[in-house]
């Protein structure tokens, strides 16, 4: 046996064990010499020795279980109360149970005593769920570049930036769905001019655009309260003939693609980054843009994004 439940309080020797450190023992051998050799206590081995009778079966454990009952158990007649207002009303809740026991049959024992028998006795007062399991729908990813970008922002963790002057700093993030491939900038403004600027710089880095620009809905990327002006990356995508497409409100598994690089990110890059100012920052990231792009990825059939984009190219 190597394994131990969490419900155990220690790990059992094996049969074999006691077996033959019995019967090193018997041999005349001292007893620290063969607690040391099979690592076991001289309580162990003395317990075992009374009841070894030569056989192994000897040295079986036995149920722990009390022949009698404990002087404080709940009574035959407890018991019986509790499974009748059971039988009667299955959905019955503990609390409930507790107040008709103690008015009804003065029932005076601890709420905790009655939960634990309640539950020994196979009972339930928690009512099935009625909210439908998710079940994740089949996803279209594109097999051609520039079809999709997903942008995102995270932040830039404080414990990284070592610098003298208090400030903040951001990570605007764009991937491309077909090839996976990647472009980051930092920031220390997270807004939508911010926005505007990184998708372009983007577009430069990429060399083309994309058909839809899919976000989720911050303030950063779309109005957050009701008004007739029209955000600024809106305008700037009318003007070059994109789609800006934002995500269902609170479910950002539909920007997947982005959300789990920026985990990549937490755990490749931040995890290990000392920058001590924006543009320490801004060159370290350019760095690791270059190194996460060469990355192989099993989705890609371990190839990197940087290949991807260009066996898409040369289709």
């Amino acid at each position: 046996m190597n394994t131990i439940t969490y419900s155990q309080r220690y790990l059992p020797h094996e049969i074999n064990t006691k077996y033959y450190a019995v019967k090193l023992y018997r041999t005349g051998v001292g007893v620290s010499f063969v607690c040391r050799r099979y690592k076991i206590s001289k309580s162990s081995l003395l317990r075992w020795n009374k009841k070894f009778d030569g056989t192994k079966d000897s040295l079986m454990d036995k149920s722990h279980r009390p022949h009698t009952p404990h002087p404080n158990a709940h009574t035959e007649q407890e018991i019986k109360w509790i499974t009748d207002y059971h039988r009667r009303n299955p959905h019955i809740s503990v609390c409930e149970l507790y107040g008709k026991l103690r008015v009804a049959k003065g029932y005076s024992r601890h709420p905790a005593s009655l939960y634990r028998i309640y539950k020994r006795l196979g009972f339930s007062s928690a009512a099935p769920s009625t909210k439908k399991a998710y079940k994740p729908k089949p996803y279209d990813t594109p097999t051609k570049l520039g079809v999709k970008w997903q942008m995102d922002v995270k932040y830039v963790p404080k414990v990284c930036y070592s610098g003298s002057v208090p400030q903040k700093f951001y990570q605007y993030t764009v991937i491309d769905e077909a090839s996976r491939e990647r472009f980051i900038y930092p920031y220390m403004e997270q807004s939508g001019y911010s926005t505007v600027d990184f998708l372009k710089r983007a577009i430069n880095y990429f060399g083309y655009l994309p058909d839809i620009l899919q976000t989720d809905n911050g303030a950063e990327f779309t109005n957050i309260t009701k008004t007739e002006r029209i955000h600024i990356l809106d305008k700037t995508c009318a003007e070059l003939n994109i789609t800006h497409k934002r995500i269902r409100p609170r479910t950002p598994r539909h920007n997947g693609k982005v959300e789990r690089s920026h985990r990549n990110d937490q755990e490749r890059f931040y995890n290990h980054l000392k920058f001590y100012s924006y543009e320490d920052l801004q060159i370290q990231m350019k760095r690791y843009l270059n190194r996460s792009n060469s990355i192989p990825m099993q989705v890609l059939s371990w190839k990197s994004p940087l290949e991807k984009r260009l066996e898409l190219e040369t289709l």
